[in-house]
C-alpha cells in the first residue's frame, strides 16, 4: 500500500512537471496565424503562400528562434482552411486571435483581408495582407501591412506594352472576386488614360468552374486587341486556352495572381501565352539572390519551383522576427508594425531576393519590381519602368 502511494506521487509529480514543462514551452512560441484557401478552386494558391511562411519559419526556428529581451521564442504556424470566402475569414481570424494568441495573421486574398481589417486593430493583431489591391493601405488601417506591390504601378507598363503590341481595344474576362474587381476598375481607368477602349466587360468566376467556353466566347464577340484576364494560375489558363480554341490571336494582360510558370504546365509550354504582359516568374528571375532562394526552396521541397507567393511571405516571416527583436515585444503589434520597415531594410539579400527597399507610410512594400513579356514562346524580364517607356 505504501508502495502503491509512492509510486502515486511520484506519478502525480512527474505529470505535474509535464504539464509544467509544457505551459513553459507553450510560453516560448510564438503562434503565427494564417487564413487562406487550402481547398476548392484556390487552395493550390493558399498552399504556395502557406510554403512560402513555413520556409521562412522552419528557417528562423533553425537559426535558434527570435530572441526579444534575453528570452528564446520559436515560431509555429497555425493554418485554417477559409477556402477563399470572406466571412469565413473573419470568423478563422478570431479564432486565431482568441484561441491562439496569434499576434500576426497573414491573409492572401482581398476580401479575406477587408473582412479582418474591421476588428485587427481592436483585436491588436498585425494583419500581413498578400493581395496587390491598392485599396488596402489607403483606408488608414496602422496594423496592415500590403505585402506585394500595388499593381496600380504595374497598369502604365500593361497598357503600354499591349496596345504597341496588338491595338487599343480591350476586353475584361477577369475572376468575379472583390480581388479581381478591384484589379479590373484600376485596369480599366489606365487603359482609358493611354487612350484605349474597353469594348467588353465580362467578370468571370475562376473559382467555381472549369467550363469557360460562354464567359470567353462573351468577350470575344466584341473583338478585342487584347484580353485582361485573371485569377489563380491554373483556371487563368484554361481561360488563355479557351481564348486560343475560339480563335482569338491577340494578347493577355495578366493580373499578377496569375503565374506563367504554373499556367505553362497547364498549356504545354509559353507559346500559346504569346503577347502576354505579367508578372515574372521566379525560375525565369535572373538576380543571384533569387536564383539562390529558388535553388534552396526546390531542395527542400522535391524540386518544386517556387512561386512569387512563396518568395514573398519567406521574406516577410524574416522582417517579422527581425521587427520583434527591434521593438522588444513578441505581442505589441503597433510596436513591431513600427520597426517593420528598418527590419526590411536590414536583412540580408538572401532572405529578401525580391529586393523589398522598405514600407511606405500606409504600410504598402516598395520595391522595383520586374515584370515579364512573353514573346515567340520565351520570357523577358524587365522593370516595370521600362515596359511603361
Amino acid at each position: 500500500m505504501r508502495a502503491f502511494t509512492t509510486l502515486k506521487k511520484l506519478s502525480l509529480a512527474v505529470a505535474t512537471a509535464a504539464a509544467f514543462g509544457a505551459a513553459a514551452h507553450g510560453q516560448d512560441v510564438i503562434n503565427i496565424g494564417y487564413t487562406g484557401p487550402l481547398s476548392g478552386g484556390a487552395a493550390q494558391y493558399g498552399k504556395n503562400v502557406l510554403s512560402g511562411i513555413e520556409m521562412g519559419v522552419d528557417e528562423v526556428n533553425a537559426a535558434g528562434g527570435v530572441t526579444i529581451k534575453g528570452k528564446t521564442y520559436t515560431f509555429k504556424v497555425i493554418a485554417l482552411d477559409d477556402q477563399y470566402n470572406p466571412a469565413q475569414a473573419a470568423i478563422n481570424g478570431r479564432r486565431l486571435v482568441e484561441q491562439d494568441k496569434t499576434p500576426v495573421i497573414f491573409c492572401p486574398h482581398a476580401g479575406g483581408i477587408f473582412a479582418l481589417q474591421t476588428f485587427n486593430t481592436q483585436a491588436n493583431f498585425l494583419l500581413m495582407a498578400y493581395s496587390s489591391v491598392p485599396s488596402i493601405t489607403q483606408a488608414g488601417n496602422k496594423l496592415t501591412i500590403r505585402i506585394p506591390p500595388s499593381f496600380a504601378s504595374y497598369v502604365p507598363a500593361y497598357a503600354h506594352t499591349e496596345m504597341k503590341l496588338f491595338g487599343k481595344s480591350v476586353a475584361l474576362a477577369p475572376s468575379d472576386t472583390d480581388y479581381g474587381k478591384a484589379w479590373s476598375k484600376i485596369f480599366r481607368e489606365g487603359w482609358e488614360k493611354a487612350g484605349g477602349k474597353v469594348v467588353a466587360d465580362n467578370p468571370i468566376s475562376y473559382n467555381k468552374s472549369a467550363d469557360f467556353y460562354s464567359g470567353v466566347s462573351r468577350v470575344l464577340a466584341a473583338k478585342p486587341d487584347v484580353m485582361f484576364v485573371g485569377g489563380p494560375s491554373e483556371p487563368t489558363a484554361l481561360v488563355v486556352k479557351q481564348a486560343r480554341d475560339l480563335g482569338f490571336k491577340g494578347g493577355f494582360a495578366v493580373m499578377d495572381q496569375a503565374k506563367f510558370d504554373e499556367m505553362a504546365k497547364v498549356l504545354g509550354g509559353y507559346p500559346p501565352m504569346d503577347g502576354s504582359i505579367g508578372v515574372l516568374p521566379l525560375v525565369s528571375d535572373a538576380r543571384p539572390a533569387m536564383k539562390a532562394y529558388v535553388a534552396a526552396y526546390a531542395k527542400g521541397h522535391g524540386g518544386t519551383v517556387p512561386t512569387s507567393e512563396m518568395a514573398f511571405n519567406y521574406t516577410m516571416v524574416h522582417a517579422l522576427a527581425a521587427a520583434m527583436k527591434m521593438a522588444g515585444s513578441a505581442t505589441d503589434a503597433t510596436a513591431i508594425r513600427a520597426d517593420m520597415s528598418a527590419a526590411l531594410k536590414a536583412l540580408p539579400a538572401s532572405q529578401n531576393p525580391q529586393d523589398f527597399t522598405g514600407i511606405d507610410s500606409n504600410g504598402g512594400t516598395e520595391s522595383d519590381a520586374f515584370l515579364a513579356l512573353i514573346q515567340d514562346g520565351k520570357l523577358r524580364q524587365a522593370k516595370i519602368s521600362e515596359l511603361a517607356k
